[in-house]
This record gives C-alpha cells, structure tokens and sequence, in this order.
C-alpha cells in the first residue's frame, strides 16, 4: 500500500513541476512582446531633454494629448522616434510635433499640466533595442512590439484630478 502512495506523490509532484514550467514559459513569453522604459539619470555625461530640443530635427517627434482637436493643449509626454535607425514608434493619440517652439513650449507645460516633474526615458524593446525616448510625468506606460522592429506606445495616462488647469 506504501509504494501506491508513494506513486501518486511522485505523479503529483511532477504534475506541479510541469505545471509551474508551463506558467513561466508562458510569462516569459508574454513579454517577448512588450517594451520597457529605462529612466536616464540627470548629469552632463547623459542625454538630457534639452539635447533632444536642439537635436529635435533628427527625430520624429510626437506629444501624447488628451484634448482631440488641433493643437497642442495638454501635453502630457513627448515621444523622440529617430530618424537614423530602423525602429518605428507608432500609437493612437500622439500629434506629430512639426517645429523647435512648439517642442520646446510642449516640454515646458508637461509639468504644468501633470502637476508632477517629467523625466526622460529611453524605450527598450525585450531584447535592449533602443527605439527612441519618451518624455513624462506621471503614470504608467505600456509598450507593446506590434511588428517587425515597431512598437506600439499606448496612450499616456492623465493625472487623477483630470490634469489640465485650461478650464
């Protein structure tokens, strides 16, 4: 009766190794397919938001804004897309930022709006391709690689108290 038993032990403990296995095969993955924001300290030896400003024709350049008409009215983060690399960065609610005023008046608002410091981040895909950088203030971010070398930037979230003063 003690070797049944024991059988059915063994049988039970491989089942939850193999079940375990399973779960952690499929989280990693799950994130095979999203990208992760890494913070870049402040300092003259790293990239700095205003280095982006005056470099602001090598990059696409887009502001995440909740308001939908024309014009810039709440930004809440701008998204750097290099020119000279094979990346793309796409999204739904992002405006294609056209000259070095509007970017620079963008960056200056962010905090206005948010009520909260922004900081510059580099977007990473699983894998470490850099695919640009992102410029905010608050909340949470999901990044998700929707194709070959494309990722999808979703949209930025608002503060609670709604962000904008401009009533």
């Amino acid at each position: 009766m003690g070797s049944k038993k024991m059988k059915t032990i063994k049988k039970s403990i491989s089942l939850s190794v193999l079940l375990i296995a399973l779960i952690v095969s499929g989280c990693v993955s799950w994130q095979k397919n999203y990208g992760r924001l890494k913070t870049i300290p402040n300092g003259q030896k790293h990239l700095t938001i205003q280095n982006l400003i005056d470099n602001w024709d090598k990059y696409h350049i887009y502001s995440s804004d909740p308001y939908a008409g024309p014009g810039f009215r709440s930004p809440l983060g701008i998204m750097f897309d290099p020119k000279n690399n094979d990346t793309m960065l796409v999204g739904d609610r992002w405006k294609k930022v056209n000259d070095q005023k509007t970017l620079t008046d963008m960056t200056k608002r962010i905090s206005l709006v948010t009520q909260h410091e922004p900081w510059l981040n580099e977007i990473l895909g699983a894998d470490g391709l850099l695919y640009g950088y992102l410029y905010y203030s608050y909340g949470v971010v999901t990044l998700k690689v929707v194709g070959e070398k494309k990722m999808y930037i979703f949209n930025l979230e608002e503060p609670p108290y709604g962000g904008s003063n401009d009533d």
